[in-house]
């Protein structure tokens, strides 16, 4: 059984259609209906074998689950040049935020060298999911010990009208307000965002349990309107 077809055998149509909605940018065709664990727990069983290495090679996907899949196997390359080159290959055909949020590279994140030299090339794609991997790798790997305040600075001056890269931007200022504070919030003092990222990102540091009330009415007076 190929695996397309072992895919189709861990079907849930109820998760599909639930999942479906929640992706707007993915044809239902295109969904399979497959949980996380149960994805993770196959990529497991299949990762050394050959049917793995075939699939790393057969770009483009049909199925939103073969590229969560993929991505997956990309986690399990414990070399961390070879892992950066198996995602270059890959995320120019992500379509959609799932599987771009989906992505923890482990041996890129113990080469921070590598792994920065690798964002920078990533925040300059013309492929919007690429750009917000880009970020994404800054805001799980690079808010806590190895933060620099350059960081913020890379991801504010990304100018892209694609939902999913604002999206994102504003996710990783939240974030930077709840662990870097001091240096994030000088980007809405001096107004350094793009207007709907700049309010997004009030409005998201605003619901999060890490930031405190002194903190959150604060930033709902640098809301801005014009």
């Amino acid at each position: 059984m190929d695996i397309t077809n072992r895919l189709f055998s861990l079907q849930d149509l109820g998760y599909r259609d639930f999942h479906a909605k929640l992706m707007p940018t993915v044809s239902k065709e295109k969904i399979i209906g497959i949980r996380t664990p149960v994805l993770r727990s196959f990529a497991k069983t299949i990762k050394d074998t050959e049917q793995a290495n075939v699939l790393l090679k057969d770009l483009p996907h049909f199925y939103y689950e073969e590229n969560n899949l993929h991505g997956m196997l990309i986690e399990y390359i414990t070399d961390a040049n070879e892992q950066a080159k198996a995602l270059d290959e890959f995320l120019p055909f992500v379509d959609n935020w799932a599987t771009c949020d989906l992505l923890r590279p482990k041996a890129l994140f113990k080469k921070p060298d590598l792994l920065l030299k690798k964002i920078d090339v990533w925040l300059k794609s013309d492929k919007p999911y690429v750009v917000r991997f880009g970020i994404g790798m800054l805001l799980v790997r690079f808010l806590d010990e190895d933060f620099s305040p350059e960081y913020l600075k890379k991801v504010a001056e990304i100018k892209s009208d694609e939902y999913y890269v604002k999206m994102m931007q504003a996710w990783y200022f939240a974030t930077a307000l709840a662990k870097q504070y001091t240096f994030t919030v000088e980007y809405l003092l001096e107004n350094k965002l793009e207007l709907w990222v700049h309010n997004k990102t009030i409005r998201k540091a605003r619901e999060s349990y890490r930031i405190d009330d002194d903190k959150k009415a604060f930033l709902l007076s640098l809301k801005r309107h014009s």
